[in-house]
């Protein structure tokens, strides 16, 4: 058996949004980051970017890299709580998000628009009433 055949590989984790997010609550409360990544089994430069993404893209920039699982989908498809206005920031940044997922919501229209557009002119037409198409 060779060498490489021996190794084993190690996979990369994957950390929940809600995991990520009690991580950088617990990081503001804590005097020990590099006790809590130690705590937590990650490593403390990870703690400190995802802090950095939390601030500039909110919860939504927290979640896991790729496509969406199908209980993250449905997660995101389920209503949203209002917002507590109360705090300019909070809702400052509530309305940014608003506002990338109407932008999101306009992509794919405009997408799908074009689509049915191709399809529209793709399709065949009869040349006489009652005549069927053909497909060649």
């Amino acid at each position: 058996m060779s060498r490489k055949a021996r190794v084993s590989r190690k996979r990369r984790r994957s950390f929940t949004q809600a995991f990520k997010l009690a991580a950088v609550q617990r990081m503001a409360g804590t005097e020990s980051i590099v006790g809590l990544a130690a705590e937590l089994g990650v490593q403390r430069r990870l703690l400190y970017s995802w802090r950095d993404h939390l601030q500039t893209g909110g919860s939504a920039a927290l979640r896991r890299a790729g496509r969406p699982s199908r209980a993250d989908a449905a997660a995101s498809e389920a209503p949203i709580a209002p917002a507590d206005v109360s705090d300019p920031a909070e809702a400052r940044r509530r309305i940014e998000e608003l506002e990338r997922k109407v932008g999101q919501q306009q992509l794919e229209l405009d997408f799908f628009r074009a689509a049915l557009r191709h399809v529209r002119e793709q399709r065949p037409t009869k040349g006489v009433p009652g005549e069927t198409t053909s497909t060649r």
